[in-house]
């Protein structure tokens, strides 16, 4: 079967997504597929064959013609971190085509993207949620209100993004409009949340064949502020401790609590869900529903931890997506 790896993106985490792409083609099970390495960037997509000729897919049939002869790309795994991969966008193409491909579908994918339509539609389930205050491009922003309401530290975020890209901590009030331009350098909306200290966790979870699959939690402890871009990127400036150094009635809260939001947002393929656990309650921070890839990223560590190799992780997901 002719597997897309599509990877690359429009977003601060391209490279991040070309490095996952490498590693996935690597243990990709090449007895079952044929993977070909699809790099999106604006609005072009093109595999580049190994004499370095780019031919870009032809997005009426997905399909690309190489040497006269025409391939069709019988399948999706959507590798691509921010926009358009993860925000519902190339979703929404793949449903319209009727092609299956390995992640959540568009509806799940947008929500899941926008943090602050996730929270409110996650708000019936009981899951705690920071406080929040959501901007907008060009809205008025009274500095001495937001503090009053959030206090400090509080936290400013782009509203759709991953990496922690335009992420900063605010400790002060006049650090405020600063970190406001530099999460609006990642898109039109920005949401600003209390700070809840406690231990952040992250959670891998995927349901394949009716059978959920609960990863162990990895707790996360940056040398940095908090767990940015650079932390998370950088060797050796955070530590990733798999299974996280918590206790029993904590992690049961934790897989309960992923896969309860899974299922509640129909979620699809593997999904990875942070948290911030203060005083025995996991605050949710965000799911990511194309999590990292990468020989550095959370899930192939925790998949490690249970004695799953990639290769199988993928069969699992390919195996049950293309129903």
């Amino acid at each position: 079967m002719n597997i897309a790896l599509l990877a690359g993106g429009n977003s601060s985490e391209y490279e991040v997504s070309i490095g996952s792409a490498a590693q996935v083609i690597e243990v990709l099970n090449w007895a079952k597929y044929t993977p070909w390495l699809i790099k999106v960037k604006d609005t072009r997509w093109f595999y580049t064959d190994p004499r370095g000729r780019e031919t870009d897919v032809n997005k009426n049939d997905f399909s690309l013609e190489l040497d006269g002869e025409k391939i069709f790309l019988e399948y999706a795994l959507i590798l691509i971190h921010g926009t358009p991969g993860e925000d519902g966008l190339m979703q929404a193409y793949f449903e319209m085509m009727e092609i299956p491909f390995s992640s959540s579908g568009f509806l799940t994918s947008a929500v899941t993207f926008d943090k602050s339509a996730c929270k409110r539609m996650l708000a019936p389930t009981g899951v705690a949620l920071a406080r929040e205050i959501l901007l907008t491009r060009g809205d008025a922003v009274n500095v001495p209100a937001v503090v009053a309401e959030l206090g400090l530290p509080l936290f400013v975020k782009p509203n759709a993004s991953g990496s922690s890209c335009g992420v900063s901590k605010v400790k002060r009030a006049e650090e405020l409009l600063p970190a406001i331009e530099v999460a609006l350098s990642e898109g039109d909306q920005v949401i600003i949340e209390e700070f809840i200290a406690g231990t952040e966790v992250s959670c891998g979870v995927m349901v394949t064949g009716g059978q959920p699959t609960l990863f162990p939690a990895t707790e996360i402890v940056s040398k940095n502020e908090f767990f940015d871009y650079q932390a998370k990127y950088t060797p050796g400036m955070s530590e990733e401790i798999t299974p996280a150094r918590i206790p029993e009635s904590e992690t049961r809260e934790l897989n309960r609590l992923s896969l309860l939001i899974y299922q509640w947002l129909r979620c699809r393929g593997v999904v990875r869900i942070d948290y911030i656990i203060q005083q025995g309650t996991p605050f949710l921070i965000e799911i990511n529903t194309v999590p990292g890839m990468s020989a550095g990223s959370i899930i192939p560590k925790q998949a490690a931890a249970i004695g799953m190799t990639l290769t199988e992780l993928f069969d699992k997901i390919i195996s049950d997506t293309l129903k």
